[in-house]
């Protein structure tokens, strides 16, 4: 790097680094104390000199920033310089990135992506000898560009495989969203005259087990036409991933996290609640209490050193501590919450109003579950039900766990806006469900009190607006194996009124 320490002209090195700077409008700077890049426009930095100083100033995160320059270098790629401040008890090094124009950004993902495609078609090919590919391109995006997923046709003597498999780079892997994209794509194919008769996806290692298990979800049909191949860490060679049947999901299940004991309503809680007892849920967990108006979370209750304490305010702004001296302050915020968190709301574009919509529509139906079947039973209905631990896609919680008159389970999934992976995401819910109750640990917890269960697999019940189920919903819902009942509720598109059911069917028959 090019060392400032003693130069003879400070200024000629200020405006050659200025020069650069000002060569783009934004910059990504990236400091050692704060790891997040910050994005800084022209009028956010300033550099000068100051008393044979070159002084570097920016504002991030946590406010102002000034810092002596003392070594600088540009690599062709990114601006660095090593800096320190308080007399040199504090230094660091600030990489500023600039950033590129979209479409520099599209040339290089389009790049990126098409070399990723040769290579999944490279594989493919070193599996089957002698094949030619019949086309090699990529799935749909939103906005145009090459998508996530290649889309690739091989041929020899008269058969055709369907290839697939991810080619972006930031694939922390949907494993739901891959396979839905590939079912919804090999489904289109066989409509065709040169249907293929396989489907291919090729999987980083980490994620072919997990696609694996999702496979055996699906129905025998269709497995039987799907290979999954696992690459190697190079990315040089694949291997065939063995299939799973549903008897293997449910040989060794997970442990059940218990729900937390139902205990006493704290004082704050009880007092919150009676502003508007119609609309403020409370749940509880382990540690305390959290209080939701039509679900939105606006308030939280803990027990710190043995006594109640409570705070309050919307996610993403300041959070008070509650007490008799801020209280007016909670009850204009319940005022405000009350006139646009609703559903003869003035202001529909209102940030209470939009916020939080699924569980809007989770809060409605926690209050009276049978108005989307009447055989469910109104309590215990237990909400945002962790059937698995750890993070990641495993760990999402299922919406609603309820218990039908006929002692069969039935766990609820709810969307507002269209989701293509919704079929997906309900049947891994059922198999994780379902591996509690076939070893009993449902039962054990007594998550319904005395009420029996009786010895049956659970039902899967969809439920979204009749107006935002995908429109692969039915391609999808058809390929999953007839032992998941799965159940499609089309509410109306006016729920926060109430809750209407229009149509109920069954999907995968």
């Amino acid at each position: 790097m090019n060392l400032l320490t003693g130069i003879d002209d400070p200024e000629a090195t200020c405006r050659l680094i200025t020069e650069r700077l000002g060569a783009h409008s934004t910059w990504f700077c990236v400091a050692e104390e704060s790891p997040a890049a910050i994005e800084l426009r022209r009028d956010e930095w300033d550099l000068r000199v100051s008393n044979g100083q070159i002084i570097f100033s920016y504002w991030g995160t946590a406010g102002a920033r000034s810092w002596r320059v003392t070594a600088w270098e540009w690599t062709g790629a990114k601006l660095l310089m090593k800096v320190a401040r308080r007399m040199g008890a504090a230094r660091a090094t600030l990489e500023l990135v600039p950033r590129a124009s979209l479409s520099e950004t599209a040339a290089i993902v389009d790049a990126a992506r098409r070399a990723a495609c040769a290579r999944l078609a490279a594989l493919a090919r070193a599996i089957w000898p002698g094949a030619k590919i019949g086309r090699a391109g990529f799935s749909s995006a939103p906005r145009g560009g090459p998508g996530r997923y290649a889309r690739i046709l091989l041929c020899s003597r008269g058969q055709r495989i369907a290839v697939t498999g991810p080619v972006a780079r930031d694939y922390a892997c949907e494993t739901e969203a891959l396979l839905s994209s590939a079912l919804v794509w090999f489904a289109r194919l066989g409509e065709s005259e040169n249907a293929p008769q396989r489907l291919w996806i090729i999987m980083p290692h980490k994620y072919a087990q997990a696609l694996a298990e999702m496979l055996a979800l699906l129905h025998h049909d269709l497995r039987r036409a799907i290979e999954i191949y696992e690459m190697d860490e190079d990315e040089k060679a694949i291997a065939p991933v063995p299939a799973c049947d549903l008897n293997q999901l449910f040989a060794d299940p997970p442990r059940l996290r218990r729900p937390s004991r139902a205990t006493a309503m704290s004082d704050w809680a009880a007092r919150i609640t009676d502003l508007a007892p119609s609309a403020i849920d409370v749940v509880r967990a382990r540690h305390g209490e959290t209080l939701r108006y039509h679900g939105l979370a606006f308030a939280r209750v803990r027990r710190v050193a043995g006594s109640a304490r409570a705070w309050f305010g919307i996610e993403g702004t300041r959070r008070r501590p509650l007490d008799d001296a801020s209280w007016p302050e909670l009850l204009k915020l319940v005022g405000e919450l009350a006139a646009h968190r609703t559903d003869s709301a003035s202001n529909r574009c209102h940030a209470f109003y939009t916020a939080a919509p699924e569980a809007w529509l989770e809060s409605l139906l926690r209050r009276d579950i049978t108005r989307l079947d009447p055989g469910l039973i109104l309590s215990p209905l237990h909400t945002q039900f962790r059937a698995a631990h750890g993070g990641g896609r495993s760990a999402r919680p299922v919406d609603l766990l309820a218990l039908r008159q006929d002692g069969r389970l039935a766990l609820i999934e709810l969307k507002v806006a269209e989701d293509r992976e919704l079929v997906l995401q309900g049947a891994d819910y059922w198999r994780r469900v379902e591996a509690y109750r076939r070893c009993g640990a449902l039962q054990g917890a007594r998550l319904f009190g005395d009420k029996t269960m009786a010895d049956q697999p659970a039902l899967v019940y969809l439920v979204a607006p009749a107006l935002r189920f995908h429109r692969a919903f039915r391609t999808l819902a058809r390929s999953i194996t007839p032992e998941i009942e799965i159940y499609r509720f089309d509410i109306n598109e006016d729920w926060r009124a109430g809750v209407r059911v229009l149509r109920r069917e069954r999907v995968n028959c």
